[in-house]
């Protein structure tokens, strides 16, 4: 069996309609730089569907990988929005792309890509030669576009990686993911609503658990932050990374931060910022 996968091609995908912060002030009672101020963000790309964009980021990586589409064992596709509740997103992007292999989706909301990046490392091991990565939201769809607190953080996009398993190298050396149902009232939707969230008590725990979940990781892996060339942080809020960051001691010169073109993309924040 392998003892890791590296990425073989990357692609990523944003709608080409660019909301700023303009248009928003022009919607709401707000304005440029009352966002910038408390968000970072200075426009964001809003349209599309999940499988669109999903199929067009697909496209790109596995074209700069190089391989050919029979090869790709399995479609890992991290969503917390759906095209549809049956089938599966992933299938429809599966077919859109040519392959004939197993897909499913996983929703993990703006930890997805990390959880399918750990899930796909597990397949590897037990036998997967290459496998499609996928991470894609469109948020606009149930964003309130008049409530304020949640209409100047979301948007859409996606990134794709081709992870193809190795025997020597490429392994995950460290990582830690977790869970806390009890606190799924600060941020949440239900089906068919809209975003609804407790914007400072999401900002207070974000950086908390964003530490420890990076300490953690370190820890496994055995490396001080010292050793880290580049940290790629959920793209939620320019608050919230330089928070987290300056508690690690990492500068953000080691800090990979789209989030002023981009906007929170949910799964898609962590490969568009990578990638």
């Amino acid at each position: 069996m392998a003892s890791g996968g590296v990425i073989r091609g990357w692609g990523t995908a944003l709608p080409e309609k660019v909301l700023t912060n303009d248009d928003l002030s022009a919607m709401m009672d707000t304005n440029d730089e009352w966002i910038t101020e408390r968000t970072g963000i200075k426009r964001r790309h809003i349209g599309g569907t999940t499988s669109s964009l999903s199929i067009e980021s697909a496209r790109k990586a596995l074209a700069m990988s190089g391989l050919p589409l029979e090869s790709i064992d399995g479609l890992v596709l991290s969503t917390t929005t759906p095209d549809r509740t049956v089938p599966a997103t992933s299938a429809s992007v599966q077919d859109a792309l040519g392959l004939r292999c197993g897909a499913f989706d996983l929703n993990a909301a703006c930890s997805g890509f990390v959880y399918a990046y750990v899930v796909a490392h597990g397949l590897l091991a037990i036998g997967a030669k290459r496998l499609l990565v996928i991470g894609t939201d469109t948020l606009s769809r149930i964003t309130d576009w008049s409530d304020r607190g949640t209409a100047i953080l979301f948007a859409d996009g996606s990134g794709a990686c081709v992870v193809e398993a190795v025997d020597n190298g490429g392994q995950l050396l460290g990582w830690d993911i977790d869970a806390d149902g009890s606190l799924e009232r600060l941020l949440y939707a239900d089906v068919g609503g809209y975003i609804h969230m407790d914007g400072k008590e999401v900002f207070r725990r974000a950086v908390r658990i964003m530490v420890d979940s990076a300490q953690k990781s370190l820890a496994k892996a055995g490396v001080s932050t010292d050793d880290v060339a580049l940290c790629v942080p959920h793209q939620a809020n320019a608050r919230i990374i330089d928070a987290a960051c300056r508690q690690l001691g990492i500068p953000l010169e080691r800090t990979a931060v789209v989030l002023h073109e981009t906007g929170n993309t949910s799964s898609a924040s962590i490969p568009l910022a990578l990638f």
